[in-house]
This record gives structure tokens, C-alpha cells and sequence, in this order.
């Protein structure tokens, strides 16, 4: 959401503005999510047989969103953007604190779907693993800490297919803002990433010492407030 009222801000063309945004974001999840990655694994919060389990189909699911999201038009992407936040933002509010659809994670034939859907979705969100990842894995009384924790690592399983399809796009150039490959800004990477990087492992260390309730509610409101002004300007 930062980029994309950035390129609002700057004049980036509507009609692309969303796919840069994407594009931009994904790649800077790739250096963030090794180093929150990095942290996490030091406090055994990853658990790599899930990741194992899950890995080749959030894979999948992230090609498929960046064949789909780098050629479908820029109301498209705001719109799927707009309605999964508000999803998102409403599960973060109303769920009730500890409440849980399951007492485990499913078995394959739904944990595959679930985790085909978070890579795609992801990657046409231009997010990393845990927007997603953690609401589901809570839902299956999945303890949070090892949820974001491993929802760390997912990033890398969304980001690298999703990058190499937005950066591989054919764009127009003529709309497109300086220092732009395919639908990726190199301006904008080069400026975020240098933070990210310092602030992950800070994120990590309070992810596993503070209660995440308050959070969750900051970034629910942030989310909703983001998406119903994104769909007043699509409608």
C-alpha cells in the first residue's frame, strides 16, 4: 500500500501503478525475509517440516499469480489487493482471541489447496507469507510465534517467482517511472531494502516478546483504512 500511494503521489499512470507496486514489493521481500528468516531460525520459531510440506505448492501457486498479475489490467490487481486486505483486516478484528476452526493442521488434500491459494494470492497482493499464512495457521491452533516465524521463510517461496515473472513483463516503458525493469522499480528497491534488512531481525526479536493482540488490531485498522479507499477509487 506505501508504494503504491507513492507512485499516486509521484504520477505514476494508473493502468500500471498497481503492477509496479507489486513488482517492487515482491523483490524487496527476498532480502527481508532471509534476514527475519535468519532471526526466527535462531529462536527455533520455523518449522521446516511444514515448510517441506507446503513449500512446492505456495511455489506453484506463486508462478501461476505472476503469470496472472503481470497481464491483468491495474483496476484488476487494485481490486483483488483491495478485497483480500478487507478479508484479512475483518479475520484480525472480529475472530475472537484463541478461537480455532480445527485442533490440527488438515491433512494434504486441503493443506494443498490452502497453500496453492496463499502463494498465489501473495503474489498477486505483492505481500509476503504471513498476511496470509498466519490467520490460516491460527485457525488450526497453530501456536502464532512458530506461525510467523515460518510465514518468514514462506516469504522466499512467494517472492522469487513472483519477482522473476513481474521483473520478465512486457510493460510500456512511456508510463512506466524511471529506473523501472519489467515491473519492478530498482529506485525503490535500492531505498526500502537497506531498512528492511536492519529492521527484520528488530521485528523478529518483538514478534517473540511482546502479546501480538494491539499489533494485530494497528494492522487490521491499517489494512481496512487502506482497502475501502482503494475500492472508493475503483467504484
Amino acid at each position: 500500500p506505501v508504494l503504491y500511494h507513492l507512485f499516486e503521489f509521484l504520477g505514476v499512470d494508473e493502468s500500471v501503478r498497481m503492477h509496479v507496486a507489486v513488482g517492487t514489493s515482491l523483490a524487496t521481500i527476498v532480502p527481508t525475509a532471509i534476514s527475519s528468516a535468519r532471526s526466527h531460525h535462531r529462536r527455533g520459531g520455523i518449522d521446516f517440516d511444514l515448510l517441506r510440506s507446503w513449500g512446492p505448492w505456495i511455489f506453484t501457486g506463486a508462478l501461476l499469480g505472476a503469470a496472472v498479475g503481470s497481464g491483468i489490467k491495474g483496476s484488476a490487481l487494485t481490486g483483488v489487493f483491495a478485497l483480500v486486505a478487507l478479508a484479512v483486516a475483518a479475520n484480525m478484528a472480529f475472530r475472537p482471541e484463541g478461537s480455532a476452526i480445527a485442533g490440527k493442521l488438515p491433512g494434504l488434500a486441503v493443506r494443498a489447496p490452502l497453500a496453492f491459494s496463499i502463494g498465489g494470492l501473495s503474489v498477486l497482493m505483492g505481500i509476503g507469507g504471513g498476511t496470509l499464512s498466519v490467520p490460516i495457521l491460527s485457525a488450526f491452533s497453530y501456536p502464532i510465534r512458530r506461525a510467523v516465524g515460518t510465514a518468514a521463510a514462506i516469504g522466499l517461496f512467494i517472492a522469487l517467482p513472483g519477482v522473476a515473472g513481474f521483473a520478465l513483463a512486457e510493460a510500456d516503458a512511456t508510463l512506466l517511472p524511471p529506473g523501472t525493469f519489467g515491473y519492478v522499480n530498482l529506485i525503490g528497491f535500492a531505498l526500502i531494502v537497506p531498512v528492511t534488512v536492519v529492521a527484520a531481525p528488530v521485528g523478529a526479536r518483538i514478534a517473540h516478546a511482546i502479546d501480538p493482540s494491539g499489533l494485530r488490531r494497528v494492522f487490521a485498522l491499517f489494512l481496512f483504512l487502506t482497502s475501502v479507499k482503494m475500492l472508493w477509487r475503483l467504484f
